[in-house]
């Protein structure tokens, strides 16, 4: 709970304070009413009382009435207004918070639990505030206040009802004990049931293509029945609470009430009638001390979850980014030079390294392709280049600079990166080409179109209903595989970067955009540097190198005709692809 005052602003402590002084103002009233009554028993067993009398008090009795409830009211519109905005600012933190995050943090949490931890555990904090402000500081201000007039009261009725909090005040931490640890298991089931809900949706296509649904639904149905059982066991152990405290709210008056009698029924004549009225005004005191716990054990029932919310929240909040900002903004005159300086590179948390001594230099202008088979590495190493990962040895240098010594947002402002996976977002072809803040002017409608046509986007963007306005569904889904990796690729080419790098990014285009593509990029760019990843040797034989990997290390550097000559990997690849007259070679073994 401290972790949530201390991220209060001073707004909201200011309308925490005016809150407070309305909470005071409303227990004043509500503690009035029983004196009005001991009022109303004088009037009443005395001879000669009035009506008038009795009306007055009752009047006043509802005025306090009156003025307690129109203070909850207040209270209550100061406690939603503090809540919304305390869930307001938490939930802008905690997206900056994961925004700032490196691969190596979003894996460790996953991007299920992430997602949880933004919405549902934010919403947890911003209820028990809400609720704490009208429960939380009314409870003991309530109790203490109303305990001080009870000198009314003799130890008998004292005695039960200070026996009767300690059952309720026992039976809470009985629950807490039980429940926080299950509370906790709640959550991490919750991230559970996300996934896979995520899973299927994403790919609810191959889910349907293979017939998985039963398998999907199976899935859905453990975790989901997993979520259920811990928290029905939860909310029945809490269930106790209401039974319990509507019995003790219903008991205390009787157990007053039959001790007084009993006390009424052994004093003498003179006392009788000052017991009665002692006994109706500590009813009500007991009565609204019990009814403060009892409101207090509603928090109660929410606080272990919210405790397990708070701490997930912090964990995320607390984590320290390990990508760390440099110091410079901008290299001096070199434009686009990439060099790797015995590079090596592991996972965190794994035993071997994917990388293993990796050195090679890019000069400006220069198209660099990256080739090998699958889990070579080529994508792990470019990834390496806009800090997606640091490497864990040697160094990653762009126009002279290592990359650890640019900020961030310098280093990616040199690059125009397009990812094995397009990804597109909600909103039209113009917000999706022109996404971000390039680090230059905004990009008008004229970059736009000249970026969509190099990227051979434009027969399709130009038929859509709208054209440039026309609108993209999350994810992209109303466009095609081709037409998403091109419009990503249109994204790059909009940023006018030093150095584009193309993750496996053509790999989902026909040859003739392909060769189209490349022929655009060469006319339209030339002068910026090229990093190309691929698995098809027809893209990338014309590069200026070709580097090629194999099981992380680098085996073969060159044209391609050098290294079909000198690099028995690349030929074997390039033997797989193309038949020998394509590649305009005969066929008989490395050098033929």
């Amino acid at each position: 709970m401290l972790m949530i005052w201390k991220r209060l602003g001073v707004k909201q402590w200011s309308m925490i304070t005016v809150s407070t002084a309305f909470i005071i103002a409303q227990v004043w009233l509500d503690l009035r009413i029983p004196e009005y009554m001991t009022e109303v028993t004088t009037i009443v067993t005395t001879p000669g009382g009035l009506i008038s009398d009795i009306l007055h008090v009752g009047g006043k009795m509802l005025l306090c009435a009156l003025g307690s409830a129109f203070a909850a009211l207040i209270v209550g519109f100061i406690a939603a207004r503090v809540g919304a905005g305390f869930s307001h600012r938490l939930r802008g933190d905690v997206f900056r918070r994961v925004g700032s995050f490196s691969m190596e943090e979003i894996n460790e949490f996953s991007t299920a639990s992430l997602i949880t931890r933004t919405t549902n555990d934010v919403t947890q904090r911003q209820i028990i505030i809400a609720m704490g402000m009208q429960v939380i500081i009314r409870a003991p201000v309530m109790s203490i206040w109303a305990v001080s007039k009870m000198s009314v009261g003799n130890w008998e009725w004292t005695a039960l009802t200070g026996g009767l909090v300690a059952v309720v005040v026992g039976m809470i931490a009985a629950l807490m004990t039980y429940s926080l640890p299950r509370f906790r298991l709640i959550q991490t089931l919750t991230d559970n049931l996300n996934r896979i809900t995520r899973e299927n949706l994403t790919g609810i296509r191959v889910v349907r293509a293979y017939n998985a649904e039963d398998y999907q639904e199976a899935k859905f149905e453990k975790a989901n029945e997993e979520y259920t059982e811990t928290s029905l066991s939860v909310h029945k152990a809490m269930q106790i609470m209401n039974p319990v405290m509507w019995s003790i709210t219903t008991g205390i008056p009787l157990g007053i009430f039959w001790i007084g009698a009993y006390l009424i029924e052994a004093a003498p004549i003179a006392d009788k009638l000052v017991i009665f009225s002692n006994m109706v005004v500590f009813s009500q005191y007991a009565l609204q001390i019990i009814m403060s716990f009892m409101m207090l054990t509603m928090v109660f029932v929410m606080l272990p979850r919210v405790m397990v919310s708070l701490k997930r929240v912090n964990e995320v909040l607390e984590t320290k980014p390990k990508i760390i900002d440099g110091k410079i903004n901008e290299a001096g005159n070199i434009y686009g030079e990439v060099e790797f300086r015995n590079v090596s590179f592991k996972y965190p948390d794994a035993g071997d390294y994917v990388l293993h001594d990796i050195s090679f230099k890019v000069n400006s202008g220069e198209t660099v392709a990256f080739i090998g088979s699958t889990g070579s590495g080529k994508s792990t190493l470019i990834n390496l280049l806009p800090r997606f990962y640091d490497a864990t040895e040697g160094q990653v240098l762009v126009d002279g600079v290592d990359v650890k010594d640019y900020t961030q947002e310098a280093l990616r402002y040199k690059l125009g990166y397009v990812p094995q996976r397009a990804v597109l977002f909600t909103g039209t072809v113009a917000s999706n080409v022109a996404l971000g803040d390039n680090g230059k002017p905004g990009s008008d409608e004229e970059d736009i179109k000249k970026a969509v046509h190099m990227a051979q986007a434009a027969d399709f963007v130009e038929n859509m209903e709208g054209a440039y306005e026309a609108q993209i569904a999350q994810g992209g889904t109303n466009v095609s595989g081709g037409e998403k990796q091109r419009l990503a690729i249109a994204r790059a080419i909009c940023r006018k970067p030093e150095i584009f790098i193309f993750d496996d990014s053509f790999s989902a285009l026909d040859y003739k955009t392909d060769r189209g593509l490349r022929s655009a990029l060469r006319s339209e760019t030339a002068g910026t540097t090229n990093l190309i990843v691929a698995q098809r040797i027809g893209t990338i034989r014309d590069a200026d190198r070709i580097i090629v990997l194999d099981e992380g290390r680098l085996v073969g550097m060159g044209r391609h005709d050098d290294l079909m000559k000198t690099c028995g990997i690349y030929q074997e690849i390039a033997y797989s692809q193309l038949s020998s007259k394509e590649l305009g070679v005969t066929k008989g073994g490395m050098g033929a």
